[in-house]
């Protein structure tokens, strides 16, 4: 009988370590950053958040930052991307050539004249996905009024966000939300209700001194 036993130890320690081998234990974090009007004034905010990212992301980790543009279903949209290497020195050069793209983007950026949310989301799940992260966050750094242009086509697009975590940061009032709180409930209502309607969950973080909160899944 022991011996038996010793015959199938390997193959039972094989099985019993090769269970997990197909779980990624990466993270993947895709933040869109809204360039629309004087919105663009609130992105030295992002770049304290972007900051705050790098320092959380560790080897194997990807991060990208895009614009939300007038029409943001593009990779052209996408500022700056990364997987971060498996050597802490190499990686933290690569975070640091990050910082340095996205402060020459802050500094030139120009507005857009459209405010394109669904079509960065549609981006940021495509991105994320072939990434193959096992934790998926999408931040979006916006007042979540979406504008689109004339022909654009959005609502009866489905987001497949199952297993994703959608972080709104910095959601500004506007100024017809201070004549009417409900248009900005309503916008937060809205939004939460097609990500989570997509199996995401949905979360809202305004208060930027407690950036703590952000990745928790």
């Amino acid at each position: 009988m022991k011996r038996r036993l010793w015959l199938w130890l390997p193959l039972l320690t094989l099985l019993l370590t090769g269970c997990g081998d197909n779980v990624s234990h990466t993270r993947g974090v895709y933040l869109l950053l809204d360039t629309s009007g004087t919105y663009t004034q609130e992105l030295d905010k992002a770049q304290h958040i972007i900051n705050f990212v790098l320092a959380k992301l560790n080897p194997g980790d990807s991060f990208a930052v895009a614009r939300i543009n007038t029409a943001s279903f593009t990779e052209k949209d996408i500022v700056a991307a990364i997987t971060f290497d498996g050597q802490p020195s190499k990686a933290n050069l690569q975070k640091r050539m990050f910082r340095d793209k996205i402060d020459r983007f802050v500094k030139g950026v120009k507005p857009s004249g459209y405010t394109d949310i669904t079509g960065g989301l549609l981006q940021a799940i495509e991105f994320l996905n072939e990434q193959g992260a096992g934790r998926k966050t999408i931040l979006i750094f916006s007042d979540l009024q979406e504008d689109l242009a004339k022909g654009y086509i959005r609502k009866r697009i489905p987001l497949k966000l199952k297993g994703f975590d959608v972080v709104a940061l910095n959601v500004t009032k506007l100024h017809s939300d201070n004549v009417d709180p409900l248009k900005y409930m309503g916008r937060l209502a809205y939004w939460k209700k097609r990500v989570e309607a997509g199996g995401g969950h949905w979360r809202v973080v305004n208060d930027l001194e407690r950036l703590d909160t952000l990745l928790q899944n």
